[in-house]
């Protein structure tokens, strides 16, 4: 990865206030957000879940997963689950720092987003069982696409709004969104 791109996304993601959460009746999760470079750009990694998972069937998502007893941090939460999920060592992963947790409001967890970054081409090995595909995204086409669409919509007899963004029919939305604008909005515009 592009030393200059890499050591602004450390710096940023090191410098800034984030806010971490505490809610004692949500279960905790951890997201790795995976960061690579491709041809002179740099790209997203995203999951499409399985229909056989138990919460967030058939949606674009970061790897990652629930908290267990046995991990060390939800830093290890996130790159564990990574590994079960797609095959990507946390050896192979170098993690620049993290961004605000959030809550989610279907599935009631409290999650803590990572963003790291890996080599590429990467030999992912998917568990089926949880993860049916890999989608790459070009960082350049996201922060083009910043702010992303957005939408309102009642849940719990409360008014949401709710952002999304369309790559190729793959609609990314909710807590992934949420936390692929945070990062946008961190990052800053695309130079002109």
């Amino acid at each position: 990865m592009d030393d200059s791109m890499e050591e602004y996304i450390k710096q940023v993601l090191q410098t800034y206030p984030r806010r971490e959460l505490s809610a004692p009746e949500r279960r905790l999760a951890a997201v790795l957000v995976p960061l690579y470079q491709h041809n002179g750009d740099y790209g997203v990694i995203f999951t499409q879940r399985s229909d056989t998972v138990y919460h967030h069937r058939g949606q674009i998502s970061f790897p990652g997963g629930g908290h267990e007893v046995h991990d060390a941090s939800l830093q290890h939460t996130a790159l564990r689950e990574s590994a079960e999920e797609i095959g990507l060592q946390p050896a192979h992963v170098q993690v620049l720092g993290q961004l605000d947790d959030l809550l989610t409001t279907g599935s009631n967890y409290l999650v803590r987003p990572f963003v790291g970054t890996l080599p590429y081409p990467y030999p992912f090995i998917l568990d089926y069982r949880e993860t049916v595909s890999i989608i790459e995204v070009p960082l350049t086409w996201l922060r083009r696409h910043n702010p992303p669409s957005q939408e309102h919509r009642y849940h719990a007899g409360r008014l949401i709004q709710s952002f999304f963004f369309d790559y190729n029919e793959h609609i990314i939305w909710g807590a992934t969104a949420k936390i692929v604008k945070q990062f946008l909005d961190l990052l800053g515009p695309l130079p002109e």
